[in-house]
């Protein structure tokens, strides 16, 4: 029993404007199922049994506060070349700086059109197979704790955990990683981007919603109403969906 992630959901005022933008950012194909919902997906790509991941956009109401995101894609590049030609792509798509408290760093901090920040990483060797996400980042207070909660929930690998950090990746070997980081501060916003998990092939959703219950996950109500996916936290509060296969 366990379960994959599948989507990184983002919230925004436009799902249109935003999915756009990640589809030209990522290559990725651009589709929309019903109003209020955009994904940008890799060919390919199928929800029912994902290797990686694809970007969901939903549309609510509420704008962005000014807190920073305490979930947030870290982008992929191949050279120095590609990192520069990348960056200057993104402003042209409407990115623009983002100041988070980075400093002097290797990578560049950018925000999309409604003020996601993100980050284009400069080459590293770790990330050349990844596809255009090379990571999704969680940040945390205890990344040993995460690391015990989310290696249990997904059926990913646990690569390496540290006090600072913890690294998850498909058993497959492909597509992004997922990183708890430890970082200072705490959760006092609803996540604006947050990722939904879906049962493996076989596998029962009310079961893994019991079993993730039983892991420590506790239920969220965020005005979702009587839907098919059910709303989660994680010990440290930090908001997820399990989907249902049908």
């Amino acid at each position: 029993m366990a379960l994959r992630p599948v989507l990184v959901n983002v919230k925004a005022l436009d799902d249109s404007a935003v999915g756009r933008f990640w589809a030209e950012a990522l290559g990725w194909s651009v589709s929309s199922s019903e109003p209020g919902a955009t994904a940008a997906k890799p060919a390919g790509f199928d929800w029912l049994d994902p290797v990686g991941v694809c970007v969901d956009v939903i549309a609510v109401p509420e704008p962005k506060t000014a807190t920073k995101n305490r979930v947030h894609i870290d982008l992929a590049t191949a050279s120095a070349a590609h990192r520069a030609e990348l960056v200057a792509r993104l402003r042209d798509l409407g990115a623009t700086p983002a100041h988070v408290g980075q400093g002097d760093v290797a990578w560049t901090v950018l925000a999309d059109v409604e003020g996601n920040e993100f980050c284009v990483l400069e080459p590293r060797d770790i990330y050349r197979d990844t596809g255009p996400i090379a990571r999704v980042v969680v940040d945390c207070a205890d990344p040993r704790a995460m690391a015990r909660f989310w290696g249990e929930a997904v059926d990913w690998t646990l690569c390496e955990v540290t006090d600072d950090h913890a690294v998850l990746r498909s058993a497959k070997g492909v597509g992004p990683y997922l990183e708890f980081l430890r970082t200072p501060g705490v959760k006092t916003v609803p996540d604006r981007v947050h990722l939904d998990l879906v049962p493996c092939p076989g596998d029962d959703k009310a079961a893994e919603v019991a079993r993730l219950r039983a892991l420590g996950a506790t239920d969220l109500d965020v005005g979702q109403g009587d839907v098919p996916w059910t709303c989660l936290a994680d010990p440290e509060g930090h908001e997820f969906c399990v989907l249902a296969r049908s």
